[in-house]
């Protein structure tokens, strides 16, 4: 063991490459682009150091042009799961003896690889399987994943210097040791990210995970795993499968060695996880930790006071940057009467202007919605829409599949600010506003608050501090992360930890000391340097 306390690197938020025309990073960019586009990738399953390839092949396609097949990824069944498990225990010991520096370490030249020779090609991974624009996967494949590997070693350093207070005669210890068994990580589409943090932060705190990304994420987690293994991840701490949701939850829901799971998807699904767990309460080991970041029906309200400009760029980039794909998108806002006309004419001309296509043309501000399935639901609801005359479209409203699963960004106006599309979460480019009384603030704060069962983002647009005083108590918990004269997306690593309550999850806050510490469990050790030799107090002996 090493015999110092090291400091590790100061963190600094990695820099957004602004991929102007003729810039080296555009030059880059593209190249890797291209390269990609044109091959078939044969992406296998990683589980213990082995790359693991099945019988049944599936395509992968982008989501801007479902024709083109650009992998095959190997889908595997229960026996891999169990694989997966069998690894990741094999791995533990070892893994959770080394020291932290050394994992630090790992973590550490993960993120300069990403912010070095992975960084074009994690982005045009992601701009291809997922359907981002250069600078949408910038800020989230590149910028974002390098901060959470850096921030997360300086956190961990935080936890363990974390240490309780010694009287003469003892001294006192507190270890943070990885959970006992493994770790389920289950990532989803929309973060490059967050797919990688949610196995990477239980492993930096000496955990083994298995993870199952999202279907229409694996072109990327693919070079993540090919990240760690840069980086020299041992074999068998994260082991990377690709089976139905249900097929790994039957098989490690059901394992004595569960430990916990990593979570980012819909509340639904988690609500069903919970529940299953509760079921098996009496199979593990320990109680398993739960942590999870679920749905949002995230909010913009602003106040009479409020600049109209503003709050028109609030709305067109919180709503519509990756086609409203993100956990954090403004779905739904709050205009007051006197603003509207001006609000409307901003967003209406922010709308027009908007060029909608492939990743590939940098001039493309919208990008396709992520599968067919999400495509149709939207459909549903803007067709419904136009049927309905208590509700106008006053922008988008179109949508086509026929190459790629392109959705207008939409805005619909709604009467009732129950209107369904105010209160159900879409997860799209469509956002719902509703007009409301300039001097009706406060019965509109009320509207926000018990509107939706989500607790994820919102924003307060204001010049008047009393309404911003007051809208901040009053949506005390209606975000988790609260935005002022801001779009409520964003966050940064280090800046805004992230993370909701009520239906939107744990507000375990990703990005922050407050994630890492639910990887740990803690053992005090009390030494005594000189033990009494009889038990007899002073307040037994006689007067």
């Amino acid at each position: 063991m090493a015999n110092a306390f090291f400091n590790v690197p100061i963190p600094v938020n990695e820099p957004v490459k602004g991929y102007a025309p003729g810039s080296k990073e555009r030059a880059e960019l593209q190249q890797a682009y291209n390269a990609l586009r044109e091959q078939q990738l044969d992406i296998p399953m990683y589980i213990g150091g082995q790359e693991v390839r099945t019988e049944n092949k599936q395509p992968f396609t982008p989501p801007h042009d479902h024709q083109r097949v650009i992998a095959h990824y190997h889908y595997g069944d229960a026996s891999h799961v169990q694989q997966a498990i069998d690894a990741a225990l094999a791995a533990r010991e070892q893994w959770a003896n080394m020291p932290w520096e050394s994992r630090a370490a790992i973590f550490l030249k993960a993120a300069d690889l990403l912010a070095g020779p992975f960084r074009a090609r994690m982005n045009a991974a992601t701009m291809l399987g997922q359907s981002k624009n250069a600078f949408q996967a910038e800020i989230d494949a590149a910028c974002e994943l390098i901060d959470f590997f850096r921030f997360n070693v300086k956190y961990m350093t935080e936890i363990y210097k974390l240490q309780p207070e010694s009287l003469p005669g003892m001294w006192n210890r507190l270890e943070h040791r990885g959970l006992e068994g493994f770790i389920f990580a289950l990532t989803p589409f929309n973060f490059t990210s967050i797919a990688a943090n949610l196995p990477a932060a239980p492993a930096m705190m000496g955990n083994v995970v298995v993870w199952k990304p999202a279907n229409t994420q694996i072109y990327s987690a693919k070079v993540i795993m090919d990240l760690f293994k840069a980086a020299g991840l041992p074999d068998g701490v994260i082991n990377l499968v690709y089976v139905d949701g249900p097929v790994a939850g039957d098989v490690i829901f059901k394992n004595r060695h569960f430990a916990g799971i990593h979570f980012t998807g819909s509340t639904g699904v988690f609500n069903q996880i919970w529940k299953t767990i509760g079921e098996h309460i009496n199979t593990y080991r320990n109680y398993p930790r739960i942590v999870g970041e679920t749905g949002g029906k995230d909010f913009i309200v602003a106040h009479k006071s409020a600049n109209a400009k503003e709050v028109a760029v609030a709305i067109s980039r919180g709503a519509f940057e990756f086609q409203g794909q993100k956990c954090s998108a403004a779905s739904r806002a709050y205009i007051p009467s006197n603003l509207w006309e001006d609000v409307k004419q901003y967003v209406v001309e922010d709308l027009k202007s908007f060029k909608m296509g492939d990743p590939e043309d940098f001039s493309n501000f919208i990008n396709a919605v992520i599968d067919e399935k999400s495509f149709d639901k939207l459909a549903r609801y803007i067709d419904a829409a136009k049927k309905d005359d208590s509700v106008e479209i006053i922008a988008g409203g179109g949508y086509d599949k026929s190459k790629g699963y392109f959705i207008e960004p939409t805005i619909i106006v709604a009467q009732d600010p129950n209107y369904v599309t105010m209160c159900d979460e879409l997860f799209g480019p469509v956002l719902t506003l509703h007009v409301y009384e300039a001097d009706q603030f406060e019965e509109t704060l009320k509207i926000v608050d018990e509107t939706s069962p989500y607790g994820l983002t919102g924003a307060i647009f204001a010049n008047d501090r009393y309404a911003i005083e007051l809208a901040t108590k009053r949506l005390s918990h209606s975000a988790g992360n609260f935005y002022i004269n801001d779009k409520p997306t964003g966050a940064v690593v280090g800046q805004q930890p992230f993370g909701g309550s009520r239906a939107s999850g744990t507000n375990d806050k990703a990005g922050s000391m407050l994630n890492l510490l639910r990887w740990t469990t803690a053992r005090t050790i009390k030494e005594t340097f000189v033990p009494p030799v009889d038990y007899r107090y002073p307040f037994l002996q006689q007067d």
